[in-house]
């Protein structure tokens, strides 16, 4: 009896020790993600001056403090869009975006709305609300299709712009797409999220989708040899023609990323995975640079032993 009260004291500090070495763990993997501040916004979105100091509003988008950012209303022939005041520097980041598309209609709507990593900033146009022949990257969520595919919409697709070659409306883009994927990210009952991981060193892009529960990421596709201009911005452009919908985005999330090519997240909130070191050696690394976390937990050890002695006599 008194072997098995020795053991479940030793186990529970070895559970004391195993569990503030994860935490310590994680907790060094949060920091490894540097926020980008230039390049992220949230609610309420503008300041005093009903401005924002790091983005820029234009077309048709209306700011509701409160909510979101209405690239486009729920009405004919708008065009509305969102692009960062500075380019974005880093060579290896990640974007996290909240967004909502939802309306009235049930049957056809549209067009839909897209992100972009272009050298050009701020100029309308027929791509989603964009110029044509743009320099860059441009991430297309479809919800109109023009002609008839094998694939069914909503859909996510990649296109790189090299300044001369036009977006291939016609055919959704089918001549320019370099990946995409049918996602169902409309009229959703969850928040939906769009997630995009780049490294410049490996050339490649990630591109994930949270749209069926809470911290349920499906990848959407992943672009190898993949180079960006040297200079671009990141912005948010939609809309609408006859067919119509609510394109909002809530929140932009924009963090600095380790140069790590198999960096690839699967945590919510930005919060990357824990490291591949094993469990082992995480303790051990944090209690040994720990002097007083052990002293105590000698004293606690000794004190337990010595009650059990006790209770021997």
């Amino acid at each position: 009896m008194v072997f098995l009260k020795k053991s479940f004291a030793l186990g529970t500090i070895v559970a004391l020790f195993a569990s503030i070495g994860v935490a310590q763990a994680a907790k060094d993997d949060d920091e490894m993600l540097e926020p980008l501040r230039t390049h992220s916004i949230y609610m309420p979105y503008i300041d005093n001056d009903l401005q924002n100091r790091w983005f820029d509003f234009g077309g048709d988008a209306i700011v509701n403090t409160n909510r979101h950012i209405r690239l486009t209303q729920d009405v004919p022939s708008q065009s509305g869009w969102l692009w960062s005041r500075l380019p974005l520097m880093a060579k290896n980041f990640q974007v996290d975006f909240q967004f909502e598309v939802d309306g009235k209609g049930d049957g056809i709507v549209g067009d839909g709305f897209a992100v972009w990593f272009t050298k050009e900033r701020a100029e309308q146009g027929p791509v989603f609300g964009n110029r044509d022949r743009f320099e860059g990257l441009g991430i297309f969520f479809d919800t109109y299709a023009n002609g008839r595919h094998s694939h069914s919409f909503p859909y996510v697709m990649a296109m790189l712009g090299d300044g001369r070659t036009s977006y291939d409306n016609d055919n959704d883009g089918l001549a320019n797409r370099l990946g995409g994927c049918e996602a169902d990210f409309r009229r959703k009952l969850v928040p939906t999220h769009g997630r995009i991981t780049y490294n410049s060193g490996s050339k490649r892009l990630h591109m994930e989708l949270q749209t069926n529960a809470w911290d349920e990421w499906t990848t959407c596709f992943t672009l190898h040899d993949l180079v960006l201009p040297e200079t671009y911005y990141l912005g948010f452009t939609s809309h609408t023609g006859e067919v119509h919908d609510n394109h909002d985005i809530i929140s932009v999330t924009t963090n600095i990323i380790p140069k790590s090519e198999d960096y690839v997240v699967h945590r919510v909130n930005n919060t990357p995975p824990p490291k591949s070191a094993s469990g082992l050696g995480t303790v051990v690394k944090y209690v040994v640079g720990s002097g007083v976390f052990v002293a105590v937990v000698v004293f606690a050890y000794k004190a337990a032993t010595k009650r059990n002695d006790m209770k021997r006599f």
